[in-house]
């Protein structure tokens, strides 16, 4: 009897087993850390700037001297690629998959991937989305948005809000070009 209250009361974990779950937890740890930089999908390699032609219509990106220095204001939207009960996700026009918590849209005639910068007009919040894929074909809509970017914009409940877009960057990695900025007065 005494020798199992002993047993119970070492703080030591058992080399057999306790040391072994280390490298699990460790593993664990690190992917906690991690997951947040997972909003942005990457990694594709060039842009995609060649037209295309979707229910009748032909679209022509613009460059990516053009996209560096795009601003525009008008309606977003807000779409949901997964189905089955969210558990059968989509895929973006750059062929990624469409996760609950990426922040991403779809343009026109940006050429994808590019990075911009969401304002929504009607309440100030901003956010930073990944454009990768086509769209919204959708008379008078200037952007769709994923479900997470538009909780974020503050208008998931509305479906549909004024926004300004305004590009930061086009490319991934080594590709990755990004806008000049004018530091004096806008001079420089």
């Amino acid at each position: 009897m005494s020798t199992s209250r002993q047993a119970c009361s070492n703080p030591r974990p058992d080399p057999r087993t306790g040391w072994r779950l280390a490298p699990l937890f460790l593993l664990l740890a690190l992917t906690a850390l991690l997951f947040p930089s997972c909003a942005y999908p990457g990694g594709y390699r060039g842009y995609q700037t060649r037209g295309y032609t979707t229910r009748g219509e032909y679209y022509q990106p613009m460059s990516v001297e053009e996209a560096l220095n795009y601003q525009e204001s008008g309606v977003a939207s807000w779409y949901d690629e997964s189905s089955f009960l969210g558990l059968k996700r989509g895929t973006t026009s750059l062929g990624e998959k469409v996760m609950p918590w990426h922040l991403i849209g779809a343009h026109k005639t940006l050429p994808l991937p590019c990075m911009v910068r969401v304002t929504n007009l009607q309440n100030g919040r901003k956010v930073k989305l990944r454009i990768n894929d086509r769209g919204p074909f959708i008379a008078g809509r200037l952007l769709d948005v994923s479900p997470r970017a538009a909780r974020k914009l503050g208008f998931s409940e509305k479906g549909l809000t004024r926004v300004h877009v305004e590009v930061l960057s086009v490319g991934d990695g080594s590709y990755e070009r990004k806008r000049s900025r004018k530091w004096f007065f806008g001079l420089l």
